[in-house]
């Protein structure tokens, strides 16, 4: 059984689900490209589905595309982000949205990441926003304002908060607002539709033109897709306030009762140390990973070297070391395939679904692979049907050098870990050693500034 922790109830909890498990992912809001530390929560969502898809469920997911209504500072105030990004590139807004969205697409499927049953957008969904918010209007939870906006009444949700912590009395207007917007009855409602005279706009029953709140859409799209018993909620911790609370509101009343059963949100990554900004400089893409000779999946293992309830700091070392875990791994299991099949190493087995069920605990997974690599007792056979079957969930894709690549004489994987180990700790004498047993094998070895490469 999958146990994950939930952030409503502050507590690590079964998911008991039947064989269908609906699951919502917010999805990216598509105007410039996803960063890695973007992408780390999109990961989440992944290893969720493959572990409960590796014990026998059946997943729907849906993850949005926001190609409208998200605003720069989040707050009540201020310019649509896609908009203003249209504006910055000379180009229409659905030209930006569609851009960055397919840019979105490669970057997860570079990441192995399984593709949503549904990517509903904003933009084709108004209908559904608007009936929501009629319903909403129509049930006491939202009011109409003379200009059109409506807004969500948040003292009409008495349990606002359970997923942040934050009380609606104790609630502030943001930094960057000047007091509290007049047309609203409480201070923390919030915009369920804003009107606007603005490009992108749609009309409404509510008179003029206008555009919907962020929040409202994922409350729109899932509710439609997935029904009003969704299991699963993932998204990264940084949704948590004021967007899934919100959400959340807006649902439950809609639907009269508890819509999402587990909310599942990922930490932050930071790289080198900091905070991944454009203001810090330190932006990474995925294609930058790529760019530097690293293999995309290097991502996905450093990733998961850490659980993702864990503030990451990424760095390229690391992303390197991942990268030439990576390709030592495929050649062993492109080794290990020459050899005649043998049964799963089932102990092992069984620590590593443990691991995996265990709040996705992917550190210890991994620990797992390394023991069954390093391990005399288990024949080769034995040890590529282990790594594959396990794969099934790491996504690794280990199985890619398999005829592709000359295979290792046996010993000389175990000579080029400890040659990588000598060269980590620049123990060069132990380095030059190592290469001449490994020349004495047939196998040449060369220095890059991504690490040692071979070949036989």
């Amino acid at each position: 059984m999958l146990r994950l922790y939930d952030t409503r109830t502050r507590q690590v909890e079964e998911i008991r689900t039947g064989r269908l498990v609906r699951m919502y992912t917010c999805g990216p809001t598509v105007y410039r490209y996803a960063h890695v530390g973007n992408l780390r929560s999109y990961l989440l969502s992944d290893l969720i589905r493959r572990v409960l898809e590796r014990q026998g469920a059946r997943l729907l997911v849906c993850q949005n595309i926001t190609d409208v209504g998200h605003l720069v500072d989040d707050a009540e105030i201020g310019e649509d982000k896609i908009v203003m990004q249209a504006r910055a590139e000379g180009r229409s807004t659905l030209d930006v949205a569609r851009f960055y969205e397919e840019a979105f697409r490669r970057d997860t499927s570079a990441l192995n990441l399984r593709p949503p049953e549904h990517t509903p957008r904003a933009t084709e969904t108004i209908d559904l926003m608007i009936e929501l918010i009629a319903k909403l209007i129509e049930k006491g939870h939202a009011y109409v304002v003379p200009d059109g906006s409506v807004f969500f009444a948040a003292e009409t949700f008495p349990t606002y908060g359970e997923i942040s912590g934050n009380r609606l009395e104790d609630l502030k207007p943001g930094h960057r607002v000047e007091g509290v917007d007049p047309r609203k009855r409480f201070h923390a409602d919030w915009a369920l539709w804003k009107h606007s005279d603005r490009e992108f706009v749609w009309d409404t029953p509510w008179g003029g033109t206008g555009f919907p709140g962020w929040h409202i859409e994922c409350s729109a799209m899932s509710l439609s897709l997935l029904g009003d018993r969704i299991d699963l909620h993932t998204g990264g911790i940084d949704l948590r306030f004021p967007h899934h609370e919100n959400e959340r509101a807006q649902s439950d009343t809609a639907a009269g009762t508890e819509v999402v059963r587990h909310w599942v949100h990922g930490e932050h990554l930071l790289f080198d140390g900091r905070k991944m900004a454009k203001s810090t400089g330190n932006v990474v893409l995925l294609p930058d990973v790529a760019e530097a000779g690293l293999d995309p999946l290097a991502v996905r293992l450093a990733f998961m070297e850490h659980r993702y309830r864990q503030q990451l700091n990424l760095t390229w070392d690391t992303l390197r070391a991942a990268d030439r875990t990576l390709s030592r791994w495929r050649a062993r299991v492109a080794e290990w395939a020459e050899s005649p099949s043998a049964p799963l190493a089932a102990d092992l087995v069984r620590q590593a679904e443990t691991a995996f069920a265990d709040d996705l605990d992917t550190p210890a997974a991994l620990r797992v692979l390394r023991e069954i690599e390093r391990s005399p007792d288990l024949a080769p056979g034995s040890k590529f049907e282990t790594f594959l079957y396990l794969d099934y969930v790491l996504g690794l894709e280990l199985s890619a050098q398999i005829g592709k690549a000359a295979v290792l004489p046996p010993g000389a994987s175990e000579l080029l870990e400890q040659r990588e180990r000598a060269r980590e700790a620049h123990d060069w004498h132990a380095s030059d050693r190592l290469r001449d047993e490994l020349a004495a094998l047939g196998v040449k070895v060369a220095d890059t500034p991504t690490g040692q490469v071979w070949s036989a």
